[in-house]
């Protein structure tokens, strides 16, 4: 999927980024507290920007801190990398 990276601008290749991580989704505490259509709620994002949110927090901070992509947005570390990325070259194969 071609188009437009919510974080760093760039169109290109998106990946599906679960806001719930996918390994939180079979506790307890989130199984309880969420439907699965919540669960499963994500956006596209690059590869990079995927990567670098990853990169910086943990799956358990990114369950309970950023379930909402404009939680995600508004992270002055995470806007930080968007910017770096933003900059990057886009090769062809979207990466």
């Amino acid at each position: 999927m071609i188009d437009l990276c919510p974080c760093c601008k760039r169109e290109l290749a998106l990946t599906f980024h679960h806001l719930i991580p996918k390994k939180m989704h079979r506790r307890d505490r989130f199984k309880k507290n969420f439907s699965k259509q919540e669960l499963n709620r994500g956006v596209y994002i690059c590869r990079k920007c995927h990567v670098g949110i990853h990169k910086a927090y943990d799956q358990m901070t990114l369950a309970n801190s950023f379930a909402e992509v404009s939680l995600i947005l508004e992270d002055e570390g995470l806007q930080r990398h968007f910017r770096w990325v933003g900059k990057q070259k886009v090769h062809s194969a979207g990466f």
